[in-house]
């Protein structure tokens, strides 16, 4: 596969990857697994169970499981046809996901803030007297 096309998939393939990273460790559909997990990882009594469970809990560490997922699938390598290609395909679909779940965020902030401001803005405008 040409190099221009195992880019073009790398932006591709990382935009689910982030999707359901970020789905699984933030949106209210999986709420009540995470707060499970989150239980687990606090109250475990081993390392190994504490790491576990937390892996459901930080965007990052669970992108690296969606990750080997979906190159399994998809059997995506970058720049070497061997073993070595998936390693560098692995950790550059984690990375190019990170990016996009990082700018979601930012996204999601901002929208957040002023959507604040406007409620904050029409209940002032509310208790103002009129004339």
């Amino acid at each position: 596969m040409p190099l221009s096309t195992q880019i073009v998939w790398l932006f591709i393939l990382a935009i689910p990857i982030g999707c359901i990273a970020w789905t699984v460790t933030h949106e209210e559909v999986f709420r009540e697994p995470r707060e499970f997990c989150k239980r687990r990882c606090r109250d475990s009594k081993t390392v190994a169970g504490r790491k576990f469970f937390y892996l459901f809990t930080c965007e990052y560490c669970f992108s690296h499981y969606v990750t080997v997922v979906f190159v399994a699938l998809t059997n995506y390598h970058l720049l070497f046809e061997d073993w070595r290609g998936y390693l560098v395909s692995g950790f550059s679909l984690i990375f190019i996901a990170n990016i996009y779940m990082s700018l979601f965020a930012l996204i999601r902030t901002d929208l957040k803030k002023v959507r604040l401001e406007a409620e904050k803005d029409e209940k002032d405008d509310k208790s103002k007297p009129r004339s």
